[in-house]
């Protein structure tokens, strides 16, 4: 009888202190923005207890759900596209506090980068003039949108915001620059966020839509104006 005790009340202990383990759902479905469910709620509190998720967990894959998977996934070196998959759960099992860590300099670096996923999920929001929603977008208005969600407050239109920031040289473009362009208008008329490999985000009224265009597009290359840093 005292035998069977022992052997059930260590058994308590290792389940009491083994540390908590995050599973995909059985079926091996990815979790992403739209899922709901048990996996979704443990997902959060896995989330919670490294320190990237702040909402009491609801189960529910909203949009800042997303947005602490991607914070996760550019900590951890991982493609940060917000979704939860086989390399995601392992590191989030193998999480120890203080095990991701950030040096000082790179701060601004992997805030440029959450910049850029975030402008990403917006891709194919409806070009509307004015607009500053993900109802719809402007170009400015993307990007006052975009930054504002990162605590950076930025003039609205983009002549103006084509004065904040550091001017930088074109062969010196780090993610998360602005990019600045004379396009209907003399002066800057359009701007959009430089996520690296010649590219950059922007709402784009010829494309009727928020999209991805390389610098080198003859259309933009020729309507170049500069560059500014607004993340230092």
């Amino acid at each position: 009888m005292r035998k069977g005790i022992l052997i059930a009340v260590s058994l308590c202990v290792v389940l009491f202190y083994s540390p908590a383990v995050f599973a995909a759902a059985p079926t091996g479905q990815l979790l992403k923005q739209g899922t709901s469910g048990d996996e979704v709620y443990a997902l959060q509190q896995k989330l919670q207890d490294c320190g990237y998720y702040q909402d009491a967990p609801d189960g529910t894959f909203g949009a800042d759900t997303k947005q602490a998977v991607i914070s996760f996934q550019l900590d951890s070196d991982l493609l940060a596209d917000g979704v939860v998959g086989a390399a995601t759960i392992k590191a989030l099992n193998q999480y120890k506090p203080g095990s991701i860590a950030v040096s000082r300099g790179m701060g601004d670096s992997r805030k440029a980068l959450q910049v850029a996923a975030f402008a990403k999920q917006f891709l194919g929001v409806p070009y509307v003039w004015a607009g500053r929603s993900p109802a719809g977008f402007d170009c400015s208005g993307f990007i006052s949108y975009v930054f504002d969600q990162f605590g950076i407050s930025l003039p609205r239109m983009a002549d103006e915001q084509f004065g904040s920031g550091v001017a930088v040289n074109r062969h010196d473009l780090q993610v998360g620059d602005l990019v600045f362009f004379s396009t209907y208008e003399p002066g800057p008329s359009h701007v959009g966020i430089y996520i690296g490999g010649g590219q950059f985000i922007h709402a784009s009224s010829g494309a009727n839509e928020v999209t991805v265009t390389p610098l080198a597009k003859q259309y933009y290359a020729e309507r170049y104006l500069g560059a500014r840093r607004v993340l230092r």
